[in-house]
């Protein structure tokens, strides 16, 4: 039973930690531009607020416009499934691999991009074909990276791979290690909607990708689309650190290891928060004391 409960433990953290990972970044980029910027809980309030109002959808929609939330939620939930958060193996282990993880993200994106094209709005057409484009050149590097980092370990199995990577830890220092690592690092920025691919700050025309394909949605869905969003972002920052450096990850399944492994995740999302808002921030403020006038 222990396993199972850990896969609905993961479950559990992608749903929670998701809307703060996104609220951490947040925080820091305000911090960084000198700014206070608004709490961690803004996250969480933005998504109970949107679950209480209504839901307003266009005479144009077809089925596709109310089904594009409710299939990108769940594919990302279940992908979490998949990802070894805190411990490896795990029983969906043998189910799916680092394959049908990625293409799992990969297809809520697709439905996403097709709830941009129904309903007719111009905008909602610019951001899907541009996402498209995207999803078209980001495919091909995270197939390479897939079989660069499954070809060390032998198998694109997740547990696997983190199960070989440590009982050989020098593995990771290796070319093709780093250089797969870097590939999926670029591959989120491009698939998470982040600088310098896609602006998550902005609503100019010619910057937005995501937000012009959700530029329709309200109530609910927006929610579901936004929380969507998240979890694909915490997702990727897990399946980074414990692909990479996956020291923390529970291989024997005991009180105690478990507390490490969720303490050793937290850290590891944190630092690569702290690198993402660094890599967002355009210029930093000076911190030197102005000068005298005399």
């Amino acid at each position: 039973m222990i396993p199972w409960l850990l896969e609905a433990l993961q479950c559990l953290m992608t749903l929670i930690l998701a809307p703060a990972l996104i609220g951490f970044v947040r925080l820091l980029k305000a911090r960084l531009q000198g700014r206070r910027g608004a709490p961690l809980v803004q996250s969480y309030r933005d998504l109970a607020k949107l679950l209480s109002k209504e839901r307003v959808v266009s005479t144009q929609a077809s089925w596709i416009f109310r089904a594009a939330p409710l299939v990108l939620f769940a594919s990302t939930l279940v992908a979490s499934l998949l990802i070894p958060l805190v411990a490896a193996p795990l029983p969906f282990d043998r189910v799916g691999d680092l394959i049908v993880v990625v293409y799992l993200l990969l297809l809520g994106t697709f439905f996403l991009a097709l709830a941009g094209l129904d309903t007719g709005s111009p905008f909602g057409g610019m951001g899907a074909s541009r996402e498209m484009t995207i999803a078209a050149l980001a495919e091909p590097t995270i197939a390479l990276a897939i079989f660069g980092m499954g070809a060390g370990a032998g198998s694109t199995n997740l547990g696997e791979i983190v199960a070989r990577t440590l009982a050989n830890p020098g593995s990771t220092l290796s070319s093709g290690h780093l250089m797969a690592f870097a590939a999926l690092f670029i591959v989120m920025l491009a698939e998470c909607g982040r600088l310098p691919v896609d602006n998550p700050a902005t609503h100019l025309e010619l910057t937005m990708i995501h937000e012009a394909m959700i530029l329709e949605y309200s109530g609910p869905y927006l929610a579901l689309v936004e929380w969507a969003a998240q979890m694909k972002f915490f997702l990727f920052l897990a399946l980074l650190s414990n692909l990479v450096c996956p020291w923390g990850v529970a291989v024997a399944l005991r009180p105690g290891t478990l507390s490490v492994a969720v303490a050793a995740l937290i850290i590891k999302l944190a630092v690569l928060a702290i690198g993402i808002a660094l890599l967002e921030t355009p210029c930093l403020p000076s911190w030197r004391s102005p000068r005298r006038s005399w």
